[in-house]
């Protein structure tokens, strides 16, 4: 996969390739970035990239000229099928179905936005897609773009096994489940015995059983979007009555 960053600043990805998950897939070539800076772009004498908005306002907005010269760049020479995704908090927010579509891209182009954003025409013209990492502000969008590349690293191919993925969070659509190690216990807090038995049937149950019902406490919008089996049915009606969470004769 090849991810090209446009960035004001794109120094600020240094230490973030040189660690974990990320340098594993570079090393492993199985991901390649490609950092374009806007400023090579400009045409100016300041290699200024932004400017006033029309109409007035607070702050300044990214010019299309610098932008639209540097994602042509980034799709010079490239027949391979590429998206330009742009971070801002006007986009879609990002759910793990999309981290999952845009893992299978071949090229991205992410747009990583400052100041009071990009000119309109600019994502009509060059934007494919405009995404959001959650309804809060930052200060940047390097930011955004790293959460971005991170999440969609860690499920390329031989980066993290599957075994590992699958147990995560969102992954299935449900929260995770509980985990426990070592001591047995803490602060006369003990481990749950089923986890204890070496029964991995019944510990596979009790931990679909408790994804279920932590997804029902703390996130009960992600059971709307899904559909649950019956088994899963029956055992959220188990983990609600365990807990008292509903009234039943």
């Amino acid at each position: 996969m090849l991810i090209s960053i446009i960035s004001l600043l794109p120094e600020i990805f240094d230490s973030f390739t040189k660690y974990g998950i990320i340098k594993k897939a570079i090393k492993k070539k199985v991901l390649s970035i490609n950092y374009i800076n806007i400023r090579n772009f400009t045409k100016n004498n300041y290699h200024s990239i932004d400017d006033k908005p029309y109409g007035g306002g607070s702050s300044m907005v990214m010019k299309f000229d610098p932008i639209y010269r540097a994602i042509s760049c980034a799709k010079e020479n490239n027949n391979i099928k590429t998206k330009v995704i742009y971070l801002s908090p006007q986009g879609k927010k990002i759910s793990q179905y999309d981290i999952n579509r845009i893992s299978r891209i071949k090229h991205i182009i992410v747009l990583c936005g400052r100041y009071k954003g990009i000119d309109e025409r600019l994502l009509i013209k060059e934007v494919d897609e405009e995404l959001s990492i959650g309804d809060y502000i930052i200060s940047n969008g390097e930011l955004a773009a790293m959460i971005l590349i991170d999440a969609v690293c860690r499920i390329l191919p031989n980066i993290i096994r599957y075994e590992s993925l699958i147990d995560n969070s969102f992954y299935n659509g449900l929260l995770s489940y509980p985990q426990y190690t070592r001591p047995k216990i803490i602060k006369n807090m003990s481990v749950p015995p089923i986890l204890l038995s070496g029964n991995h049937n019944k510990i596979n149950k009790w931990r679909l059983k408790q994804s279920l019902g932590r997804t029902f406490l703390r996130r009960p919008d992600l059971l709307n979007k899904i559909t649950l089996s019956d088994e899963q049915k029956k055992l959220l009606l188990e983990f609600k009555k365990e807990n008292n969470l509903i009234h039943y004769e």
